[in-house]
């Protein structure tokens, strides 16, 4: 016969471990934030597992390796100040215990170019357990918005609202989501 308490352990540990990964992700995902503010350009770099990509969902950022996004970083930190990156919702879903996808959704406030600029993120993510601990193997970036601040009243009343660039570009979401497509589709009169 089994052990009953033996298996309710394995459960509790299962459990436990599966906690402390989700804090990891969750420290991974507050340094990510803190470093890039801070310009911790090593600390950036130890993020990233070694064949991580990051990129924007409007196309304009894609790097894959470490070496690729510190250039990247690069040449984004020479057209930006100071910034201010608050991560506020993050869902994090386990594929194993090596393996879990993540949304973040956070605002930055920040100089590009001398203007003074918010931001409206969201992150689609994946993360890998290795044996230095959680790191990003993919990062991908998307905005509701990124307006200079005389800008931002109203900026919800548009779909260009990437402004970070000489001409506006659309919104990466809501509009372009399968589900908002689909909703809008079924309600429209």
């Amino acid at each position: 016969m089994p052990d009953q308490g033996a298996s309710q352990g394995a459960g509790l540990e299962a459990r436990i471990a599966r906690l402390e990964a989700e804090s990891q992700i969750r420290q991974l995902v507050a340094r990510y934030s803190f470093d890039i503010d801070d310009r911790r350009t090593d600390a950036v770099r130890a993020l990233f597992a070694d064949d991580a990509v990051l990129r924007s969902h409007d196309g304009v950022m894609h790097a894959a390796g470490p070496d690729a996004i510190m250039a990247q970083f690069d040449g984004r930190f020479a057209v930006l100040g100071p910034g201010h990156h608050v991560m506020h919702d993050i869902q994090i879903d386990f594929v194993d215990e090596a393996h879990a996808t993540g949304r973040v959704a956070g605002h930055a406030e920040l100089m590009r170019h001398g203007k003074m600029m918010v931001a409206a993120i969201r992150y689609d993510d994946r993360y890998r357990k290795t044996d230095a601990g959680w790191k990003f193997a993919e990062r991908v970036i998307g905005f509701l918005y990124y307006v200079p601040v005389e800008a931002y009243p109203g900026i919800l009343a548009r779909p260009d609202r990437n402004h970070a660039y000489a001409e506006p570009k659309l919104a990466d979401y809501p509009e372009r989501l399968p589900d908002w497509i689909a909703y809008e589709e079924a309600h429209r009169a």
